[in-house]
């Protein structure tokens, strides 16, 4: 796929926008591949899955340290909040639109006509893979620095409390001020293809049903159902 002049010259494009340049390209490639490309071509192209598992990681690791080092008085329950909507989806889709990663991504062509390219839960993949494809290329500290320059601002955010919303967490906020019943989320339904799928949830608090919601994956899924029942909340 690299012997495809245009692509070398997207990625060479994309390392300057990150300010990484990667010793093995092909590293940077994997990370923006989805799977519903992968999945048309069956070639044993290798799409970006693997290397989400090691950027939600190595995420988690940059953002927990930056908060640990940099807000010394703030309690456990509160750097565990601010560090779950840090590395949200709705987080990771934002940092990625400020760097157009959205464009570089390769999708089949089902996703493509639906607008796969500026989808939350694609984009936010993507910057946790390419974040491991830092890590794995460079190390630790280029990581780090990749990290920190995409979300830095989104951190500075949260920590004034005008961060992105974490609909779950403000609905267990709420609930849980009057009643100690389990809140509780059920994917219900699947539809469309491998590639294109919608994933169905509801949210129950006790045994009562409070909201639903429909997303491309089951986190977007699940924060549109919270949404649907603070909304409802307030009528």
């Amino acid at each position: 796929m690299l012997n495809n002049e245009q692509r070398r010259r997207e990625l060479e494009e994309l390392e300057n926008v990150i300010g990484y340049s990667f010793k093995d390209i092909h590293l940077l490639n994997t990370a923006l591949i989805h799977t519903s490309y992968a999945n048309e071509r069956r070639r044993g192209i290798q799409h970006n899955e693997r290397l989400e598992f090691i950027g939600d990681s190595v995420l988690n690791l940059v953002i927990s340290e930056y908060l640990y080092l940099n807000y010394p008085d703030l309690s456990e329950g509160r750097l565990t909040k601010a560090r779950a909507v840090i590395v949200s989806e709705m987080s990771l889709s934002a940092a990625a639109r400020c760097i157009n990663l959205g464009q570089y991504i390769l999708l089949g062509k089902g996703e493509e006509n639906s607008g796969g390219h500026d989808r939350d839960s694609i984009l936010a993949d993507a910057l946790e893979s390419v974040t491991a494809a830092i890590y794995l290329d460079g190390g630790l500290e280029y990581a780090r620095a990749f990290v920190l320059s995409c979300l830095r601002k989104c951190v500075s955010e949260v920590m004034l409390g005008r961060g992105l919303k974490d609909y779950k967490t403000d609905l267990q906020e709420i609930l849980q001020q009057s009643s100690y019943d389990h809140i509780t989320y059920r994917i219900v339904k699947e539809s469309g293809p491998d590639h294109e799928k919608t994933f169905y949830a509801q949210v129950f608090h006790g045994d009562r049903l409070i909201g639903e919601g429909m997303g491309r994956s089951k986190k977007e899924a699940e924060q549109h159902a919270a949404q649907n029942a603070l909304k409802d909340m307030q009528k």
